[in-house]
């Protein structure tokens, strides 16, 4: 039986990009993350431990994205690898980060990358 968590939506703001002033300006951000795991046990002890802190998933979200990176799948992968290191139960992450106001021309509601990985 498969069973997610989902983070969704979650509007960061970040100094992530190639160019200068992006590391100095910033801008939005948005993290979408989804975790696999068996759940299952949760639904009948009621208990935290029986589950994944998404609490805890949020908050190492947010300390990768105050690192600042040149790019979004740097920043991507470090978010993966520290949310699998901090929970063994996870069997696979997605995790999408959109750049709401890249620098380039055109209107658009923002650039995205998108990795999975299976553990």
């Amino acid at each position: 039986m498969k069973s997610k968590i989902k983070i969704e939506d979650l509007k960061i703001y970040a100094y992530h990009g190639v160019l200068p002033e992006e590391t100095i300006i910033g801008t939005y951000f948005i993290v979408n993350l989804e975790a696999e795991a068996d759940l299952w046990q949760a639904t009948k002890s009621d208990a935290l431990e029986d589950t994944i802190n998404y609490a805890e998933m949020n908050e190492i979200i947010h300390r990768e994205m105050e690192i600042p990176s040149k790019l979004m799948e740097h920043v991507a992968g470090r978010i993966i690898s520290r949310i699998s290191e901090n929970f063994p139960q996870i069997s696979s992450l997605k995790i999408k980060i959109t750049k709401t106001s890249p620098p380039m021309r055109g209107e658009m509601r923002g650039v995205s990358i998108e990795l999975e990985k299976t553990f």
